[in-house]
């Protein structure tokens, strides 16, 4: 029996490593590729045996070609508004489906559930003919619409879940006391909904720092582009492709995921663990 668990501990260190060394080894490659001196990534390593910080100053010297900081504040102007947006619109949602027996309730759910196994992609043409019809191409108001109403199918059954496990005595007492549903979900299902209500918005800040396909596709002025469409412009251009400017770029926009993710933490943590075994 010892010897068993003793090769169940080293399989599973084992595993530990490789999984964290896959996760980590590209990481590292990527901070060490943005102080490498030059543009190309044949001459990189890990550790630059020159370190240099001109790519971070690259990004901030005010190129027309390379307007940075602009991306970076479109960006997180696009993630926050499409949280709060996502925040609200789920938490709505999540309460009416959780607390309410109504006629079509089981269709929309299941029509929620079919919605997440369709592809981006798939409503590209028609997303882009939309843009054009509402005058809104390069609106990064559009945008934040559409990331929000594709995060609502997905986060509306992790919420509705964590939702369902609270006691419906709390809201029945409640209700004895007077209190309507918009106070009971304001002042009781909310405040014991934060961990899911952490997650929710950990999606809603995350998916649009990182999509590409659906921001080029309604963006096409510099001026108005995502980081992902700008830092894919700098690798993109044949003759001028600055890998390691790209690299300094991309280690930059963990930052604010990083910020965020530490402010929700705890909740995170909490909530995502409980989304899975709740509901």
């Amino acid at each position: 029996m010892k010897k068993q668990r003793l090769i169940r501990l080293l399989f599973s260190y084992a595993l530990l490593i490789f999984m964290t060394t896959i996760i980590v080894y590209p990481l590292l490659w990527t901070v060490g590729a943005s102080f490498n001196p030059g543009n190309s990534l044949v001459s990189t390593s890990i550790i630059p045996a020159n370190p240099t910080l001109d790519h971070y100053k690259e990004l901030f010297a005010g190129k027309d070609s390379l307007q940075y900081v602009q991306w970076y504040m479109n960006s997180l102007k696009i993630s926050l508004f499409t949280m709060l947006g996502t925040i609200i619109s789920v938490s709505f949602t999540a309460y009416a489906f959780s607390r309410f027996r109504f006629k079509g309730r089981k269709n929309a759910l299941t029509l929620f559930l079919l919605l997440q196994m369709i592809p981006q992609f798939s409503a590209l043409i028609a997303l882009f003919v939309l843009a054009q019809i509402l005058g809104m191409m390069n609106s990064h108001w559009l945008l934040i619409l559409l990331y929000i109403g594709g995060l609502i199918p997905m986060n509306t059954y992790l919420m509705k879940g964590y939702m369902d496990s609270i006691p419906i005595d709390l809201d029945e007492s409640a209700r004895i006391d007077g209190a309507s549903n918009t106070r009971i979900f304001l002042q009781i299902i909310m405040p014991l909904s934060k961990p899911m209500v952490a997650v929710v918005a950990m999606n809603g800040f995350t998916g649009p720092l990182g999509d590409f396909i659906l921001s080029s596709t309604i963006l096409r002025t510099p001026e108005s582009y995502t980081l992902p469409i700008g830092l894919y412009n700098l690798v993109n251009e044949v003759m001028g492709a600055s890998y390691t400017t790209f690299a300094a770029g991309a280690i930059l926009i963990s930052i604010p995921i990083a910020l965020i993710f530490i402010l929700l933490q705890k909740n995170f943590v909490s909530g995502l663990t409980a989304g899975g075994t709740k509901g």
